[in-house]
């Protein structure tokens, strides 16, 4: 599903961000990816993302090398993915329907499709009957569920979540990876970066933790063992 073979990045100040990362992440494993601010986790996720090119290595993902993907393969690459941000990033100008929906847009899928699918994604996160409010008359928690919602809307078979509680108050972020953990249960693979201590301990899922860009422990089960 996603295969890290000995991956380094290097940016320019000759500081390496990861260095000689091996990993294999299967289909259907909820991964935690922790360590200190500045270990070198948001470099892993953009490598996901294709927004940072390896120095060296190559990333498999769903039987595909994506490192050297050309620049007009990115896009199509990317609709595969489901994507949930720590600021929510909703169009404001767009209700909750709409920003769903517009996720399937991208993908030019039928407007029949678009009407049968948005209601059903929206009832799985909580919010069926919130669909013509705006983002601003939503709560924060609110509001990642709709984040949640236009993720796998597509039915992506992997979910990048990045710091996705970290606005949060501790009730609503568990609601959150309740959700989550559903999402996981039916199917799609998901790697989340957090601090979130008291959430990886108590979800007991792999954790995955990089320090100064080297991988230093891959558990099962694992805790988060890092007090920032």
């Amino acid at each position: 599903m996603i295969q890290f073979k000995n991956v380094t990045k290097v940016y320019n100040n000759n500081i390496f961000a990861l260095s000689n990362i091996n990993l294999h992440i299967e289909k259907g494993e909820f991964v935690f990816l922790v360590g200190p601010s500045g270990s070198g986790k948001s470099t892993f996720i953009k490598m996901l993302l294709k927004e940072v090119q390896p120095t060296n290595g190559n990333i498999i993902v769903n039987n595909m090398d994506i490192t050297n993907l050309k620049r007009k393969e990115i896009p199509y690459y990317r609709r595969k993915l489901g994507v949930v941000f720590q600021d929510f990033r909703l169009i404001p100008t767009l209700n909750i329907y709409e920003n769903v929906a517009f996720a399937m847009r991208v993908v030019e899928a039928p407007l029949r499709e678009i009407k049968k699918k948005v209601p059903v994604v929206l009832s799985l996160v909580g919010l069926a009957n919130k669909y013509k409010a705006f983002p601003h008359e939503l709560s924060g928690g609110e509001q990642q569920r709709v984040s949640l919602a236009r993720a796998i809307v597509n039915n992506p078979s992997i979910l990048i979540a990045d710091e996705p509680t970290g606005n949060l108050d501790p009730e609503t972020a568990m609601d959150i990876m309740d959700t989550l953990n559903d999402i996981n249960h039916a199917g799609t693979t998901i790697v989340m970066a957090t601090h979130a201590k008291d959430i990886v301990d108590e979800m007991k899922k792999r954790v995955i933790a990089i320090e100064k860009g080297i991988l230093v422990r891959d558990e099962q089960r694992g805790m988060y063992g890092y007090e920032d």
